[in-house]
């Protein structure tokens, strides 16, 4: 049964915090200020909930005597920079009071899913130690397994199956095993194989003997060979259609390959690692993706966690990639204001850490200043917290489509998020209204309601009028 300190001044506050947890499960222990929470053995609690102003020293004194157990700081002061300052001293996150019982359970649960060997752990795991996760950065329970598996995986010659979502970084977990594997000082060859048309993939995967068909005017060398004695890394392998999948079953099978147009085969030394975002598992049950190639690539197996899921690492991560970005663009040194770090660690980043990383980017080059607000982020922070505190998390592709099927209904029972919201109101009357009047009735700038429609992939349509005037 997992523990939590809770450390409150205000008794009726504490009380109440206290029989929330307990009819959950937790054991809860408490205390009025840092000094009375001294009195306990830090070490012990899975977690610990504070009161960011107390008598004497301040809550966030508890992220230093915990050592390595987490700190959730609740703060009543509507005090922005207080609250930011809190977790870049180590705090894992914080929360508003008064605050909503679900999203006190809501939070309590995930840190302590996301530190469940905080107590073991050392120093954030980083990625400057020695070796092939160097460009791997984390610190959370997902990451740190991750990365311990990598050193695992790397010596061995079995296949490894990568999972994750688009922009959670799987290419460079295939270099980092590429790196920790004997096969370092031999090619590695990454294939997208969802970037190349489904009639060019066999030739480009195997390559093609001269005159095997129209335009084969010399013999050309496949990528599967050209990673002979390396690394072969298959990108987005459920893009893979039937017949290739069917070759490449062979090929692992066999260990060779045949150029098209060729009579005889060719044995090939090569590593197979493969990724991608969907459900193999589920394509293989319907028919879209062969069962036995499944099987056979699905030996040693590795989940990349979504950036929304890593806690404070996204604090840390952004700091990291905005220190490259600076030394890439050659720019002085830019600091994140309070509401960009509001914004990094709120926004939910359907795109992950690629999203972040092109934020940041784009970020650094319009930042004339000493500090990058949310809006050169391009994150709106008012519907982040909104959609916080609703609990929501905004599906880009899933509202696409939905407004895609043209059956967009208006019904005002509808759980709609406020992402939804604006989408549908701009789809519904976009071609009654400039944009001038669209963004009066949504609240907006008319440059705010046009990042917007880039964000969400809104087209502006072009008015009868304006039709009508270009036609003539």
């Amino acid at each position: 049964m997992h523990q939590i300190l809770v450390v409150e001044d205000e008794s009726v506050i504490r009380g109440a915090l206290r029989r929330l947890l307990e009819r959950s499960g937790y054991t809860v222990e408490e205390a009025a200020s840092v000094a009375e929470a001294g009195s306990y053995n830090l070490a012990d609690f899975d977690l610990i909930i504070s009161d960011l102003r107390l008598p004497g020293a301040p809550g966030t004194d508890l992220i230093r005597k915990g050592g390595k157990v987490p700190v959730l700081i609740m703060t009543s002061y509507a005090s922005l920079r207080s609250a930011v300052d809190s977790m870049r001293m180590g705090a894992v996150d914080y929360i508003a009071k008064p605050f909503d019982h679900n999203d006190m359970l809501n939070a309590v649960k995930r840190i302590i899913s996301d530190h469940p060997q905080q107590k073991e752990q050392d120093q954030p795991a980083a990625a400057d130690e020695p070796g092939g996760t160097s460009e791997l950065v984390g610190n959370c329970a997902a990451m740190r397994k991750l990365m311990q598996h990598i050193e695992k995986f790397a010596p061995t010659e079995s296949t490894v199956l990568v999972l994750g979502e688009t922009g959670t970084g799987k290419e460079l977990v295939a270099r980092s095993i590429h790196r920790l594997s004997p096969r370092a000082g031999k090619p590695l060859v990454s294939v997208n194989c969802a970037a190349i048309p489904e009639t060019l993939i066999e030739s480009e995967l195997f390559g093609y003997e001269k005159g095997a068909f129209t335009g084969a005017n010399t013999n050309r060398t496949g990528l599967i060979e050209a990673a002979d004695g390396g690394t072969l890394f298959l990108d987005e392998i459920g893009e893979l259609p039937m017949e290739a999948q069917a070759r490449l079953l062979r090929f692992i099978q066999e260990g060779e390959i045949r150029r098209i147009g060729a009579v005889d085969s060719r044995q090939v030394n090569v590593r197979l690692i493969c990724a991608t975002h969907r459900d193999l598992h589920t394509l293989a049950a319907e028919g879209l993706f062969r069962q036995d190639l499944y099987y056979r690539i699905n030996v040693l197996r590795l989940f990349l966690p979504p950036l929304r899921e890593r806690g404070k690492d996204i604090l840390y991560l952004a700091e990291t990639l905005l220190e490259r970005q600076i030394e890439k663009l050659k720019r002085k040194p830019i600091a994140l204001s309070p509401r960009a770090i509001q914004a990094i660690t709120t926004y939910q980043w359907p795109g992950n850490v690629r999203e972040l990383e092109h934020a940041l980017e784009r970020a650094v080059i319009l930042t004339d200043g000493d500090e990058i607000d949310n809006e050169a982020l391009g994150i709106d922070l008012e519907l982040v917290n909104i959609n916080r505190i609703r609990g929501e998390r905004f599906n880009p592709a899933a509202a696409k489509k939905r407004h895609a099927s043209h059956n967009i209904t208006s019904d005002p029972q509808e759980d709609l998020s406020l992402e939804d919201y604006f989408q549908r109101f701009v789809i519904e009357h976009q071609d009654s209204m400039s944009e001038t009047e669209l963004a009066q009735k949504l609240g907006i700038s008319r440059k705010c309601l046009w990042e917007r429609r880039q964000r969400f992939d809104i087209p502006r349509k072009k008015s009868a009028s304006r039709v009508k005037k270009a036609a003539s």
